[in-house]
């Protein structure tokens, strides 16, 4: 025996381990990527990660506010303002008045945003979209499934909902 509690003790050989070992090399990769992208453009990694979250909420049809912004970066209101005032000095994102309830401010990401995040990122979505289609419907749909809890079980202990 090692003397570490069990539950620390880490074994290569579990398969279930291996994946987390690639999940966690994947993710530091990814977080790399995006601070050389950041750099590149004059940008913070907060910055980066607030462009992705607005560009979630539109393909997801759901509109993005400097609160729900604020909310799933986990920024006070200063510094969700800091964030879009830097966002929207650098002109990727405007603030518009919602047409509905003039109250309201939305976000909207800039097309040039848009295309400055495709020509930086663009190559590794092919290369990722690529190796996927090597895959087959039947294991796709695992591995979309497997991804997919993998989020929903982060996103419950980043909340504290374990």
């Amino acid at each position: 025996m090692d003397g570490r509690d069990p539950e620390t003790r880490v074994d290569d050989r579990d398969p279930g381990m291996r994946m987390v070992h690639l999940l966690r090399a994947v993710t530091v990769e990814l977080d790399r990527l995006g601070e050389r992208f950041a750099s590149r453009h004059g940008l913070h990694p907060t910055d980066v990660r607030a462009l992705i979250c607005l560009l979630d909420a539109a393909r997801a049809g759901t509109p993005a506010t400097p609160g729900t912004l604020g909310a799933q970066l986990g920024l006070n209101s200063a510094g969700t303002t800091a964030v879009v005032d830097r966002l929207e000095r650098l002109g990727h994102v405007r603030r518009e008045r919602d047409t509905r309830d003039r109250r309201r401010v939305l976000l909207t990401v800039d097309e040039s945003a848009v295309a400055l995040g495709w020509s930086f990122f663009g190559p590794l979505i092919r290369e990722v979209v690529a190796v996927l289609e090597r895959f087959d419907a039947g294991e796709r749909a695992v591995v979309e499934r497997f991804l997919g809890d993998v989020r929903e079980a982060v996103t419950r202990r980043r909340e504290g909902r374990e």
